[in-house]
């Protein structure tokens, strides 16, 4: 498998665990028939809309921002990496480093259990700095 086909393969995993988690969203407010929104309490629990969201639902709408505040710009920096033709293993290494610690960070977060949410944060942030000194590395 190439670099390429390793970020591509990288992505569709990362979107399968975001799209998990909005499922997760979906199923707690099913399970608790709890809407926020008139036309999904109407549809779903034939019942007026509540005045807050079931806490697991907070809970995966947290996680899901902590998400659009890192991966995207993880594969962004992953992009210009193997574009870059920066360490071939790398991307190998530190792909899947990133990959195995959102989806533990996203584990922990919605199960509140610290301190490891906020260890498997750091390790994906790590990969993320990893990576833009690898690529300042190869373009300075």
């Amino acid at each position: 498998m190439t670099e390429y086909q390793f970020y591509a393969l990288t992505t569709v995993i990362l979107f399968f665990k975001m799209s998990a988690n909005s499922i997760v969203q979906g199923v707690g407010r099913l399970n608790a028939k709890a809407f926020v929104t008139a036309e999904d309490a109407s549809f779903f629990a034939q019942a007026p809309p509540v005045p807050d969201e079931a806490p697991i639902v907070k809970r995966a709408a947290w996680c899901w921002r902590n998400d659009l505040e890192n991966i995207p710009i993880f594969l962004f920096l992953a992009l210009i990496y193997v574009t870059l033709g920066c360490w071939p293993e790398g991307a190998f290494i530190y792909f899947t480093i990133f990959v195995v610690a959102r989806i533990l960070h996203t584990i922990m977060y919605l199960n509140g259990v610290q301190p490891w949410r906020t260890v498997f944060f750091t390790v994906g942030m790590i990969m993320s700095v990893t990576l833009s000194i690898q690529i300042l590395i190869a373009v300075l």
